[in-house]
């Protein structure tokens, strides 16, 4: 008899009350800053690093889960009697773990010989990052809860990650000039005139979609680009950060464009808040079938 264990990484930005309902397995990062090292979702909650933000004025270092942590994971799943475990990464162009985690396999076969057509480990790069892989995760964990085998959970990621989009505003741009993961050429823009950048992650990569004189309009060009590209009838995710206004203003927007309201709220952690800032506001969405 099978038994499954999903895995992601604390970028998924999984709210630990869902974590620990769908029984998902989440790997943190480690983040330098003010000189310390601190674990994700261990030494702090997202509303704790945005306080070390504000604290210390530099921007914060996350670093790569390793293979050798990946190697030690597949170990003890395996010495759980589990069977099989699929782990969901951060996009593999802004993060070597996909990469770390797929190296791993090999190690652990080398190790533990015995494990080989007895436990097998299934690696997806999320091809982005916070919930347009989060929710695919918790979707997979439900298939799990709902004891559906593995061929097609699968299936199913194989589906739905490549299908996935964010529109996301950015408000406060100096994480976003400095951390190098977002297009440096937009917030030097947004910084001399007031311009704020309506950013597309698709694809494994983050690009600038629009651009916003001003604060006042970005929701609604989020609403508007979402509109264009989204899957109608299908659900949708809201990722916002430390402000709950502009995250409220965008649900009402969009609910009142789509005639229902979104499935899940993904609170960015340090992972993505050390790139794009503490502020942000967006539509996670599965494309339409035709793009």
């Amino acid at each position: 008899m099978s038994k499954i264990k999903i895995i992601t990484d604390s970028a998924s930005d999984i709210l630990p009350e869902i974590e620990k309902e769908l029984d998902i397995e989440i790997l943190s990062f480690s983040v330098v800053i003010g000189n310390r090292e601190f674990t994700s979702r261990v030494d702090f909650d997202n509303a704790g690093f945005y306080e070390l933000m504000h604290r210390y004025d530099e921007i914060p270092k996350t670093s790569q889960i390793t293979s050798y942590s990946f190697c030690e994971v597949y170990k003890r799943f395996y010495e759980e009697g589990y069977t099989d475990i699929v782990y969901v990464s951060i996009n593999k162009e802004g993060s070597a773990t996909y990469n770390n985690s797929v190296m791993a396999i090999e190690d652990f076969y080398d190790e533990v010989p015995e494990a080989k057509g007895r436990f097998n480990i299934y690696c997806y790069d999320g091809i982005g990052y916070t919930g347009m892989y989060g929710y695919p995760v918790m979707e997979a964990a439900r298939m799990v809860k709902a004891g559906e085998d593995i061929d097609s959970i699968n299936a199913y990621l194989k589906d739905i990650l490549g299908k996935r989009r964010i529109y996301f505003g950015i408000y406060n741009l100096k994480y976003a000039a400095k951390s190098g993961r977002i297009p440096t050429a937009a917030a030097l823009v947004g910084d001399a005139l007031g311009v704020k950048p309506v950013m597309r992650i698709c694809d494994n990569t983050i690009a600038t979609a629009a651009k916003c004189r001003g604060e006042k309009k970005l929701v609604s060009k989020i609403v508007e680009m979402t509109m264009a590209d989204i899957k109608p009838g299908s659900s949708y995710q809201l990722v916002y950060g430390m402000d709950t206004v502009c995250r409220d203003e965008l649900e009402a927007k969009m609910t009142e464009k789509m005639g229902y309201g979104p499935t899940d709220y993904f609170q960015i952690g340090a992972e993505i808040a050390s790139n794009a800032g503490e502020k942000v506001v967006g539509v996670i969405f599965t494309v339409r079938d035709d793009l």
